[in-house]
């Protein structure tokens, strides 16, 4: 798996995230992605290339097409980095309010 800023980058794209959030579980082509999309077939092609070799997605040819499958463990990295983000401002939070109730008792 890739590092979590470059598939965070390839996400900020919203044809991307589109094309991420239309690929089922069973997987889906290139020319099934593009139907409602406004822009090409190549286009597609080219962000969906773009993820797989991030490690968002995987591919396999059924027949003459290529399937895209979101890669199983695709966002973990992404989503422990937001996990530990999250951890780091809770505990922030946590001595922030301590020293405000700390302030507020020797007042």
């Amino acid at each position: 798996m890739r590092n979590a800023a470059e598939q965070l980058a390839l996400l900020t794209d919203p044809t991307r995230r589109q094309l991420v959030d239309r690929i089922g579980p069973d997987g889906a082509t290139a020319t099934t992605l593009v139907e409602g999309l406004p822009v090409s077939r190549q286009a597609v092609v080219k962000h969906l290339q773009a993820m797989t070799t991030a490690g968002l997605l995987t591919k396999h040819k059924t027949g003459r097409d290529v399937v895209y499958r979101l890669a199983p463990d695709a966002l973990k990295g992404i989503t422990a980095w937001f996990n530990d983000l999250e951890q780091q401002w809770e505990d922030r939070l946590v001595a922030l309010k301590r020293t405000a109730e700390s302030s507020d008792d020797r007042s």
